[in-house]
């Protein structure tokens, strides 16, 4: 599960009740929320974010835990 869909999950949302709202089709929420080799758009993220109805800065934060610039730790 990426961390996109532990929030989702976390949260108890409706990953169909996502995709109508945002008109990306269920295949696609499916993707973004199991396979971590799939790639969020920044698009994709604010829709979610709206369609969740939440700041996009709160889903941006909790999908990016953990990514930081080469040499901090």
């Amino acid at each position: 599960m990426t961390k996109l869909g532990e929030y989702l999950a976390a949260k108890s949302v409706n990953k169909s009740e996502v995709a109508r709202r945002t008109g990306l089709s269920k295949a696609r929420v499916n993707q973004l929320t199991l396979n971590d080799t799939t790639k969020l758009r920044a698009d994709e993220l604010y829709l979610i974010a709206l369609a969740i109805d939440v700041k996009p800065i709160e889903l941006l934060e909790y999908v990016c835990k953990g990514v930081k610039l080469v040499g901090q730790q």
